[in-house]
């Protein structure tokens, strides 16, 4: 099978990487020519193979939808966008409604996995009709992780469900950051009995009810600095926590641990918290999200 893909930062980059590594062979285009295969989406369009698979892995917003546009005025009928940026799922309805009328098809894919998707595979929540899924199924299997399909994949449902289900997925990943900063932050105010921090998460990593992967991130960054003395307690959000608490409270479904989470992210720009600082170090460590340094 051989795909387009448009965004080649750090998710598109890796993913190529691990498509191509998995028998997929891969065009890539990105506005910065130094990654680039092709120099332009038109050319992208004329190396594909008919009809053409076109992964979309941009910023979201007003650049995917421009993205989105563009590649409707190059591609042709019986084509296929995957678009898999980290969307809000009502802008996927307004993608898919613009690509329809040009018999162009359209899912949406919330990808998890950050900059370890490359070795470890990536978690993918599928949004579009049963048919495209099983048409673009090769690409998903090369980049979820190795094992049982149900492992790593799931096709949630209709246009707009796969992003819907990464923003759930995200607003939990805030609530689960958050625990674990307030966390290291208690055990640090009591350094006159607690005289190992990293030690003490460690020893969670095994056989603890609160083992995962997150836990595993955060004793990486302790290795790496035991106070986090480099990076100050700054923590952006991204969107989709945001958009969790708006689809909660349009629905009358209460979300107080999340909703908290985001909060706390407000706090952290107006004080250099510790707990944030954790938080702000296992955002640098799953997904290389940039940090202020002190």
């Amino acid at each position: 099978m051989h795909i387009g893909l448009v965004g080649l930062g750090k998710m598109g980059n890796n993913m190529r990487a691990r498509l191509r590594k998995n028998g997929i062979e891969v065009t890539g285009y990105d506005a910065n020519p130094n990654v680039s295969d092709v120099a332009t989406l038109a050319d992208l369009a004329a190396a594909l193979p008919s009809p053409r698979i076109v992964w979309v892995m941009v910023p979201s917003g007003p650049i995917t939808t421009g993205v989105v546009e563009n590649l409707g005025e190059v591609l042709e009928e019986g084509d296929l966008i995957i678009e898999g940026g980290n969307s809000r799922f009502t802008d996927d309805f307004k993608h898919a409604g613009m690509l329809v009328t040009k018999g162009i098809n359209y899912l949406d894919v919330g990808v998890s996995g950050g900059i370890w998707g490359l070795e470890n595979g990536y978690g993918l929540m599928v949004g579009g009709s049963a048919e495209h899924v099983e048409y673009a199924m090769p690409i998903f299997d090369a980049l979820r992780p190795e094992g049982p399909r149900a492992e790593g994949f799931v096709h949630v449902g209709e246009t707009g469900s796969g992003h819907y289900a990464k923003m759930v997925h995200n607003g939990i990943e805030y609530a689960l950051m958050q625990a674990w900063g307030e966390g290291y932050e208690l055990l640090a105010a009591r350094s006159d009995i607690i005289k190992d921090v990293t030690g003490t998460f460690k020893a969670w990593q095994r056989g603890t009810v609160v083992r995962s992967w997150l836990l595993e991130l955060l004793v990486v960054a302790l290795e790496q600095d035991p106070k986090f003395d480099d990076i100050k307690g700054y923590v952006e959000d991204s969107g989709e926590g945001r958009w969790t608490v708006e689809e909660a409270l349009n629905l009358a479904v209460p979300v107080p641990t999340i909703s908290a989470s985001i909060f706390s992210r407000f706090v952290s720009r107006q004080d250099d918290s510790p707990a944030m600082k954790a938080v702000a170090a296992l955002r640098n460590q799953f997904g290389g999200h940039s940090v202020r340094k002190d």
